[in-house]
């Protein structure tokens, strides 16, 4: 019998990459989507290996495809924290954009 790759071992693989760019990027948000879909793709796919391991060959991409979604997902929170502590302790939504205008400005970074 012929072994087969996972199916979605490497799609989870991705979207754990990406969360890591994703969470510094929207403030944790994108990161907690993406790995949050890894995580379900890994966990799809820990079972159907479960039902039928030697039909599988790359449960080792499955298991790395958890670590960095796990990391993804660790990483996501402690931003939407932080940015989430930064805001309010600006004095709300609209303080914490012209605070991240005005340093924009300094950087001379946008219009």
């Amino acid at each position: 019998m012929e072994q087969q790759k996972l199916p979605n071992a490497t799609i989870a693989l991705v979207l754990g990459i990406i969360s890591f760019i994703a969470c510094c990027c929207s403030a944790g948000i994108g990161g907690l989507l993406f790995s949050g879909i890894a995580l379900f793709l890994v966990n799809k796919d820990t079972k159907l290996y479960a039902e039928n391991p030697e039909l599988y060959s790359n449960f080792g991409q499955l298991k790395t495809a958890k670590t960095i979604a796990i990391i993804g997902l660790i990483l996501a929170v402690l931003s939407f924290i932080l940015s989430a502590y930064q805001i309010m302790s600006v004095g709300g939504w609209d303080a914490y954009m012209d605070q991240q205008k005005d340093i924009m400005e300094q950087l001379g970074i946008g219009s």
